[in-house]
């Protein structure tokens, strides 16, 4: 089977959807499929190369506005492929767009990301092709049920959603270098304080300022902050505001084959998300893997359905640091309930998360889009 995949970035750009296009791609191409990925380059030029079995086209980019990169390459490389199912990920409108004027795959599938949140005034423009867009997607997967059931747009489109999670390698998580992991506490907790982690980019909707905003109400802990983006210089000007900057550490990006060892010397992982834009949290899934229990917020999305109230950790109000605080601090006093967390975070992310199940499901999706057009 030849699958396209649609999106306006992909590795070495790093993000949540970046990465799962990486590993969706290549677990495909790693199964005998011939796997293309077309998104947009930095620079003017357009580019191809092949790499773990992916081919991957960059088409060269004019200017990026409102975070999508526009591209007159695009369209012209698109209306040239003739795949067997074409997989968009949405939201890039340029992607949709195109593939709506000039898309020739047999079946049509569409993961919805998330809803548009913070461009209201452009999706005001937009909103009537988004509509005609994902009217010609025969499958659109939703990442969780929570999230097909909030999405206003997803209602519109109901009869073909279906619910298809993100997936990650849990084996990379569940165990990590003893070393390594020891080297992590004696840098950022020798005295053997609480040690607290959050691992993403640092964007305004992941709420870390609210965390910060916390920290003078839990005693002794320490805070990791893996990522870096946007918010970087605004949150470390919180942490001062807040007289907690001695035990807030903004460790910037973090090598892959260093990550599991960050999880595995933490105590407790903390996504405290403040808007919609965090629409599943794919470091969830790998903290569990490594054992933690979490802590997010409810803001009507899929953090709130990977992780379980009460089984694989705690969910609060979002943007409440009274909330966050006192979540924490129960799981610092109450090691019995962490470790029972933590235990069951980790068989949930091996039970539910793993990529097998995901590149399982995902082909499923596709052979009912294929039936559907004969």
């Amino acid at each position: 089977m030849h699958i396209l995949h649609l999106y306006k970035d992909y590795f070495p750009v790093l993000g949540g959807i970046e990465n799962h296009i990486k590993l969706l791609a290549e677990a495909q191409a790693a199964r005998g499929h011939r796997v293309t990925v077309l998104v947009t380059d930095p620079t003017p030029r357009t580019r191809r190369e092949v790499r773990n079995g992916v081919e991957i086209i960059k088409a060269g980019r004019l200017a990026t506005v409102a975070s999508a990169p526009l591209s007159v390459a695009f369209p012209l490389v698109l209306r040239r492929l003739r795949p067997d199912v074409a997989h968009l990920h949405f939201p890039y409108p340029v992607a949709e767009v195109a593939y709506w004027l000039f898309g020739r795959a047999r079946a049509t599938v569409l993961t919805y990301h998330s809803d548009v949140v913070r461009q209201q005034g452009w999706l005001k423009l937009y909103a009537p092709l988004m509509q005609r867009a994902l009217a010609k997607a025969d499958r659109i997967l939703a990442t969780s049920p929570r999230y097909a059931e909030t999405s206003p747009v997803l209602q519109r489109f109901r009869e073909r959603v279906r619910i298809v999670p993100l997936g990650i390698e849990t084996a990379r998580f569940t165990q990590a270098d003893g070393a390594a992991v020891a080297a992590v506490r004696r840098r950022y907790a020798p005295d053997g304080a609480p040690l607290l982690l959050f691992v993403g980019k640092l964007r305004y909707y992941k709420g870390v300022d609210w965390l910060l905003r916390a920290l003078p109400a839990i005693a002794e802990a320490r805070l990791l902050i893996v990522g870096e983006g946007p918010m970087l210089n605004t949150w470390r000007t919180v942490a001062h505001e807040a007289g907690v900057h001695e035990r807030v550490h903004f460790v910037g990006e973090v090598p892959d084959e260093q990550l599991p060892a960050f999880y595995h010397a933490a105590d407790v992982f903390v996504l405290p998300a403040s808007a919609r834009s965090e629409a599943f949290g794919t470091v969830l899934l790998e903290a569990m893997a490594a054992g933690l229990p979490l802590i997010t917020t409810e803001v009507g999305t899929g953090t709130s359905w990977v992780n379980q109230h009460g089984v694989t950790g705690l969910v609060v109000p979002p943007r409440d640091p009274s909330a966050l605080a006192e979540a924490v601090n129960t799981l610092v006093r109450q090691p019995h309930m962490r470790r029972a967390m933590a235990s069951a975070a980790r068989q949930r992310a091996l039970q539910e998360f793993d990529v097998a199940q995901m590149v399982a499901r995902v082909e499923a999706m596709y052979a009912e889009a294929l039936a559907l057009r004969g």
